[in-house]
């Protein structure tokens, strides 16, 4: 890997059902932005939303991308996603395998030809 200073980054969402959560995770793979996400069993979400406490089901999404991608599958992510605040949260790796992270480099390297 060319550049040292790049790290791992764990972007954690949720989507409103699996359909939703898998056609973001397939959006963001094909397009280079993740090198792998993580669809989880579904779980019982409670807040506050616009003065009411809401309680509903959602799929948590554990995606992964090279800090140098953050920012772009941030952006896409927003965009595709069907709420109007979604959750979106990042966390960088203090530490990752490091052909773990060659490999995330090389998943999320823009491919010829696509978006």
């Amino acid at each position: 890997m060319s550049d040292e200073s790049l790290h791992l980054v764990l972007v954690l969402s949720t989507a409103p059902d699996r359909a939703t959560a898998e056609r973001l995770a397939h959006a963001l793979v094909t397009e280079s932005l993740a090198a792998c996400v993580n669809i989880l069993a579904p779980c019982r979400s409670v807040y506050r939303w616009q003065g009411e406490v809401c309680s509903e089901e959602e799929w948590p999404m554990l995606i992964k991308t090279p800090s140098d991608r953050r920012d772009a599958l941030c952006a896409r992510l927003r965009a595709l996603h069907p709420y109007e605040v979604p959750e979106i949260v990042t966390f960088a790796a203090s530490s990752a395998l490091p052909d773990y992270l060659a490999w995330a480099v090389e998943q999320t390297r823009p491919v010829p030809g696509a978006r």
